[in-house]
């Protein structure tokens, strides 16, 4: 897309540089948009907490899908799949882990009895579709068209559940305090936010790629460890100063909201973009990203205070080592 990229991919040292930057444009890119426009949908008059559940838990998955958005279109197909799932995997065993290490983490009703849940459906469906080969027709195994159809359906009716929820039970649901801002500057916001994004995504992606080219790396490996770490730092922020601040259920919130709409909304419009072919190791990503869904279930359903206590944010920071050894011995 930006080729005047190109000529700086040949020196290791620019490479990182150049990753770092491409990070640093996607999380501020994505704040930008998110307040630009939380701040024009507040001016049109929609409220604070209809904003919260579309322009900032959007805004939230926005790096995600937009170096899943450029691998697609790269042809990196591997990149894109592995973000999510790393993304995923660190979002719950690295990111909610150091949470409840922290404080322990209190889950609300809502997360329990649909949120968590979904959460497990996602990461199962995933599953489902790399070990066993398509039955519409499709060739081999990974997520086709009609597995990102499906996908986006899902997420349509997760979305749908989460509205009448918010409107039956107003008393539980969260808003988001905007501040409106003047027109223009908004405005300004919501453009550069999107250079931002392009930009940082172009940047992640094309750096990512060259490294794991020149060092012999799977880009599969690249995407489950450096690139998923870069575009959950936003999520990690959040859930760390949540947790210092003992205000826990936030940070349960934001990972597995993150988690649904990595699944559902962008590898489901990544696969639609693209079919997503499976890669070497993709079995042990996929049911690593279930099991951590399901760990979180089990924790927060075992106890009275329905909370992931701090041995449990320890057992998942220690299962979590333990897999990305497991995986990079087998590169």
């Amino acid at each position: 897309m930006f080729d005047f990229i190109d000529p700086f991919l040949g020196n290791i040292w620019l490479l990182i540089v150049l990753l770092i930057g491409g990070f640093v444009l996607l999380v501020k890119g994505a704040d930008w948009l998110v307040d630009g426009a939380s701040s024009l949908a507040k001016r049109f008059g929609i409220s604070d907490l209809v904003i919260g559940l579309t322009v900032v838990a959007f805004g939230t998955s926005m790096p995600e899908f937009v170096v899943n958005m450029v691998s697609v279109a790269e042809g990196s197909t591997d990149l894109a799949i592995t973000n999510i799932l790393g993304s995923n995997i660190i979002n719950t065993f690295v990111i909610l882990g150091l949470t409840a290490l922290v404080y322990p983490v209190i889950s609300q009703k809502r997360s329990r009895d649909f949120d968590i849940p979904m959460s497990i459906i996602a990461a199962v469906l995933v599953f489902a579709m790399v070990v066993v080969e398509s039955p519409f027709g499709e060739e081999g195994r990974g997520i086709s068209r009609m597995g990102g159809i499906i996908l986006l359906v899902l997420f349509a009716y997760f979305l749908y559940n989460t509205f009448r929820h918010a409107k039956d039970h107003p008393d539980e649901a969260e808003a988001e305090a905007v501040q409106p801002m003047v027109a223009w500057k908004a405005i300004l916001l919501v453009l550069v936010g999107l250079v931002g994004l392009v930009v940082g995504g172009e940047l992640i992606v094309k750096s990512a790629v060259r490294i794991a080219t020149d060092c012999g790396v799977p880009e599969s490996i690249i995407g489950l460890t450096i690139v998923a770490l870069g575009t959950s730092l936003p999520e990690l922020a959040t859930s760390v100063m949540a947790a210092f601040k003992h205000n826990c259920d936030i940070a349960l919130g934001n990972v597995i909201g993150s988690n649904i709409f990595n699944v559902f909304m962008v590898l489901g419009t990544s696969a639609v973009v693209r079919p997503l072919p499976a890669y070497d190791g993709i079995v042990m990503d996929a049911w690593m990203a279930a099991i951590g869904s399901m760990l979180v279930w089990l924790f927060v359903k075992t106890n009275k205070e329905r909370e992931v206590k701090r041995w449990g944010g320890a057992i998942l920071l220690v299962l979590y080592a333990c897999y990305l050894a497991m995986r990079l011995t087998q590169v």
